[in-house]
């Protein structure tokens, strides 16, 4: 087995002992660095990065093979990759880039295939002058959705 089939092996059996938490991404490049980035249901606390990055390392050769070892949240502002990202932000503001345009929309459901946003924009009367506040609902496709990043209001 290569440096890298045992690094993702030690890290699924790790992240089996943790059902809330799974990973978003996993680098290894030429000089052993290893990078994984975390997520979780309910969020990843500081030890449950440190207690992976044991699982992890406690369980590697360093005579073998030298390695570094950086496990991280996924942070506030990196875009959502998974199905189960968007899950566990429903009712959160997201920002969303597709090929069409971009939004910020209320993110109300999300399924297997697709998101249901809802916003609000202000639109030209259909009759008479001014404007109106006319509220939009829309699915949106993962595969149409080029980025998605959760809001953070203060």
């Amino acid at each position: 087995m290569g440096f890298k089939e045992k690094v993702k092996q030690l890290l699924e059996e790790g992240l089996e002992q943790y059902p809330s938490l799974f990973l978003i991404d996993l680098k290894i490049d030429d000089s052993n660095k290893i990078i994984v980035t975390l997520d979780g249901d309910t969020g990843v606390q500081l030890q449950d990065c440190i207690d992976i990055s044991r699982m992890v390392e406690n369980n590697l050769d360093r005579e073998e093979q030298d390695f570094a070892l950086e496990v991280a949240s996924a942070g506030v502002s990196s875009p959502l990759k998974m199905v189960r990202q968007y899950k566990k932000n429903i009712g959160r503001t997201l920002k969303i880039r597709t090929e069409a345009a971009t939004i910020e929309a209320l993110l109300v459901d999300a399924s297997d295939e697709n998101i249901t946003v809802e916003w609000s924009s202000r639109e030209p009367k259909k009759i008479g002058k001014g404007k109106e506040t006319v509220l939009h609902n829309e699915k949106i496709a993962y595969s149409d959705i080029k980025e998605a990043v959760v809001t953070i209001t203060f």
